[in-house]
């Protein structure tokens, strides 16, 4: 059915990648117009961020792996694919926005007051829901890290991740409905339907505009950086610029329990789910800074625990070295092999 307009735009020649990537993001955009109204709805702050939130900006990476996986791509592409999604969030995304606007997760004391009499002390439960959140992303990572030393993921692996993740959503499904039995709110208003149907327009787009640019560049022919072998990269930043508007919009809206969760969120689709998705359709070989990565992934998210933990907060201090640990993994990544 979408033939005549792929054939439409390809034929727009030298134009044709652009369109693809504001097809995406125009995706992506439409996805998170409709979170805004779920969001309304009664799937607020963290929850929103850790539920519903990830698979919007995480389809893209979802897509990638199920491609890959679905013609024989290289595994290697899809961990990279993930670490640079799950690092950028991590450092870059989220540090700009604690340099530029700071990202407070426990309001001030007046704030606090004022909303204790209506909501309780919604501050502190914010940073509690973040913390859990956090600590899965260690878990995750960590076994990622455990399962792949030995250089590769197999089915078995697969299977763990993809449980672990299932497992984890079942978690706060069950949140869900327990905040809207206290709130007396149900989230499945009669509305419920068409943003579940506009979201699958979204994510069909992403499906579309996604399978066309990794075909695309897997037949450009320039030996350049915007080549197949750099597929994980270039895919990786494609599908952060979705994260990237978020933390900017729930970051001018003063939102920022909903930054943090968006992006802290997102960790869990593409580790462990995108890499479990491939690794159940072929082995999974690790690329040559699988190590490195981790590491870094690791030591931004103890960052975070910290600061979240003991300052409610992320100061733009930490802010600025985050940022420094991202270039420190470009370089690690791309410029020192």
């Amino acid at each position: 059915m979408l033939n005549p307009f792929i054939h439409w735009v390809e034929a727009k020649g030298m134009w044709a990648p652009w369109l693809f990537v504001a097809l995406f993001l125009v995706a992506s955009l439409l996805m998170i117009w409709r979170l805004e109204a779920m969001s309304a709805a009664g799937f607020e702050g963290t929850v929103l961020g850790t539920l519903v939130m990830p698979y919007c900006s995480g389809m893209g990476n979802l897509i990638f792996a199920f491609l890959l996986g679905r013609h024989g791509g290289n595994g290697a592409d899809v961990m990279t694919n993930s670490l640079v999604n799950n690092v950028t969030n991590m450092t870059l995304v989220l540090g700009l926005p604690a340099i530029i606007w700071g990202i407070n997760v426990v309001p001030g004391k007046k704030q606090e007051s004022k909303r204790a009499k209506t909501g309780g002390n919604i501050g502190q439960l914010n940073r509690l829901s973040l913390l859990l959140t956090l600590l899965a992303v260690v878990y995750f990572s960590g076994v990622v890290w455990a399962l792949g030393r030995d250089g590769r993921l197999g089915f078995n692996q697969g299977l763990v991740l993809v449980g672990m993740f299932l497992f984890w959503q079942c978690f706060h499904v069950f949140e869900v409905l327990k905040q809207s039995e206290r709130s007396g709110k149900s989230p499945m208003g009669w509305m419920f339907p068409v943003d579940m149907a506009l979201l699958a327009v979204g994510a069909y787009g992403i499906y579309v505009s996604t399978g066309w640019l990794v075909n695309w560049l897997a037949h450009v022919q320039s030996g350049g950086f915007v080549s197949i072998k750099h597929l994980g990269w270039l895919s990786g930043w494609l599908m952060v610029l979705p994260n990237a508007l978020l933390a900017i919009y729930y970051g001018i809206r003063r939102q920022p329990e909903t930054v943090y969760a968006s992006q802290v969120g997102d960790a869990h689709v593409s580790i462990p789910l995108c890499v479990g998705i491939f690794a159940l359709y072929s082995p999974m070989p690790m690329p040559p800074f699988f190590e490195t990565g981790m590491m870094i992934l690791l030591a931004a998210t103890f960052v975070h625990l910290f600061c979240v933990a003991i300052l409610g907060r992320l100061p733009r201090l930490a802010g600025l070295a985050l940022v420094g640990a991202y270039g420190y993994f470009l370089w690690a990544g791309l410029i020192k092999p």
